[in-house]
């Protein structure tokens, strides 16, 4: 049996992503490495003319949701994202982290290989996917509220606070 799984995009739907730092490792507990992931989400979101609606960035895994003007564009932007920002979050890590560069497996692999996508095809179950992604600190105790994670788009949608992406919602 194949391992090969179907990435569902034929349709103008939005996308609830998940991603992991390579086996889970929390590399992204400091403040620059959710940096550099935010920064090439944002480019990755002007260069396919996509629409954020939301994100969170965990120290060891990143949740999004995110549209596409036009189908079939999901796995070229999830690849661009994750090699892009993988290439400079190895670079990072060697020059600024050299220890745990070395003693880790970062130079080899930096994100696990697969993503895991959910197609939204509903506002109840866009509402449902942010309200759980923005959930993710609490849940994990590292702040009491959506809004006082530094690294999520609740900032943005509870109090209209910069976020760092550029954020839209969809009909």
């Amino acid at each position: 049996m194949s391992d090969r799984r179907r990435i569902l995009d034929s349709e103008l739907h939005a996308h609830f992503v998940t991603f992991s730092c390579y086996r889970r490792r929390q590399a992204l507990e400091e403040d620059h490495p959710k940096r550099i992931v935010l920064g090439t989400l944002s480019s990755q979101l002007r260069e396919h003319n996509a629409t954020c609606i939301g994100f969170v960035i965990m120290p060891e895994h990143v949740h999004a949701v995110v549209w596409f003007p036009q189908p079939h564009q999901l796995s070229h932007f999830m690849q661009g994202w994750k090699r892009l920002s993988s290439r400079t979050l190895k670079e990072w890590f060697r020059v600024h982290r050299p220890q745990y560069y070395a003693a880790s497996e970062i130079a080899e692999r930096f994100w696990q290989p697969k993503y895991y996508p959910f197609e939204i095809d509903s506002q109840e179950k866009l509402r449902e996917k942010v309200g759980y992604m923005h959930m993710n600190p609490v849940v994990r105790g590292l702040v009491q509220r959506p809004e006082d994670y530094r690294w999520s788009s609740a900032r943005w949608w509870l109090q209209r606070r910069s976020v760092g992406v550029p954020l839209g919602w969809i009909d």
